[in-house]
């Protein structure tokens, strides 16, 4: 099995970087470490998280953001990678 981050998915890291590092310099590269390790994880958890707006929904271990993906039996794929501050409506609508 494998995991394959979509450029949505890319787009939305690297957003997130900019915001974190603006923040506090070197803290967009915690944020990232954080991130992929969580994504890492889905190598063990893959489909056990609730399913919200038709994805599988992991949520980070230490920021506020939700990595939404899809899995089949070879490829784990992240669709997005969201801030959970924002409201369900743009959620929904960044996902469809």
């Amino acid at each position: 099995m494998r995991i394959e981050l979509l450029d949505s998915a890319e787009k939305d890291l690297l957003d997130g970087f900019k915001f974190y590092e603006l923040q506090s310099k070197g803290l967009g590269s915690y944020f990232l470490e954080s991130l992929f390790s969580d994504i890492d994880s889905l190598y063990l958890y893959t489909g056990i998280h609730a399913i919200h707006f038709g994805y599988n929904r992991m949520l980070s271990k230490r920021f506020p953001f939700a990595i939404y993906y899809k899995s089949d039996k070879e490829i784990i794929r992240v669709y997005a990678i969201l801030d959970c501050r924002r409201k369900p409506a743009w959620i929904q609508n960044r996902l469809s």
